[in-house]
This record gives structure tokens, sequence and C-alpha cells, in this order.
């Protein structure tokens, strides 16, 4: 009797320590658990900036907006050794702005502008053929709503989940949009 006693005391106890092991193991933020294509053609796996502030940001070379990745680009250079990086994800959703091919988008980026944060292959924002990234920041974040035009924000806090939007016109060096990475880049690195 004692034998089987301590038996049940020892599954139990593994039992138990599996069960807590299980709830320190996150599960990736959508986020997070997000793999596109960058420019060159390669995976990226948002999961590589996991404790990284992420600003999204769907981008357009024919845009009146386009002059923002002057500011994106400081604003990357400002911050990026705080663990912050920028993902530019061009878009041809709003009005025939993004044409291009990668390849013309990249040299259009790193010439005009000299971007060196991440830029993404082209995808849809909207739309029936909406990427999967798209449907969840605009239906299911807790910024819900369509994506207006080209330039709108997305900022992901360094826990993967997405803690400020901006809409197109707000640019990088706007007082509020600057707050919010600070205060997002404040926080500590989850363990």
């Amino acid at each position: 009797m004692r034998l089987a006693l301590i038996i049940v005391s020892v599954l139990i106890t593994s039992w138990a320590g599996a069960v807590l092991a299980a709830e320190d193991t996150a599960m990736p933020t959508p986020v997070l658990a997000t793999t596109m294509t960058d420019i060159d053609g390669k995976p990226y796996a948002f999961a590589a900036d996991s404790g990284k502030v992420i600003m999204l940001v769907n981008v357009a070379s024919r845009c009146g907006n386009t002059p923002q990745y002057t500011a994106l680009e400081a604003m990357f250079e400002k911050y990026k050794d705080q663990g912050f990086v920028i993902v530019g994800i061009p878009a041809n959703n709003f009005g025939g702005q993004e044409p291009g091919s990668d390849p013309e988008i990249k040299t259009f980026c790193t010439s005009k502008y000299q971007v060196t944060f991440p830029i993404l292959s082209k995808v849809s924002v909207k739309g029936d053929d909406i990427c999967p990234l798209y449907q969840y920041l605009t239906t299911q974040s807790p910024f819900p709503g369509p994506i207006g035009w080209n330039f709108a924000k997305f900022l992901v806090g360094r826990d993967g989940q997405v803690v400020a939007r901006f809409e197109p016109k707000t640019k990088p060096d706007n007082a509020d949009l600057v707050a919010a990475v600070e205060k997002a880049l404040a926080v500590p690195t989850p363990k």
C-alpha cells in the first residue's frame, strides 16, 4: 500500500510539473506566428523579431505619403539598437500606387530613400486576396478596421501584441506615434 501511494505521488508530481511547464510555454501571437516573403524572395519569420517592438507599415512608391520613407528610416536608425524594427509591406491596393515588381520596389526604396529596414514582398492589404497578416490586423487585432490608404501603421509590442494603430497621414515623427514607440520600447523584453 505504501509503495502504491509513493507511485501515485510521483505520478501526480510529474503531471503537475508538466502542466506548469506547458503554462510557461506561451503560444506565439498571431503576428509572431506569421511568416511572409521578403523583397528578395526569402522567408521572413516574424518570430525572429520576438522581443522587439515592430512597426508594420503598408507602403507604396507612388503615393503622396511616400516621402514618409525618410522619417521611417530616421526612426529605425534612432531606435533599432533598443530593439525596434520597422517592416515595410508593399501593397498595390490604393490607386495602383505600387505597380512595380519586388526588384523595382527594392531599388526604389534603397536608392531614393536609403531604406535599410526590412521590406517584404508585395501583398494585398484589403479585399478578397488580403494576406493573412492584414486579415488578422484588420479584423481580430485590438485595432480592427479596413486599411484606408498607404502608410497605415500598426505598432506591435515586445510581447507580440498589437498596441497601437496610426492612420496613413500620421507621419513617423508625430509626437503621439513617437511616444507610443518609446512607451513600447520601455517595456522589458519578455523572458
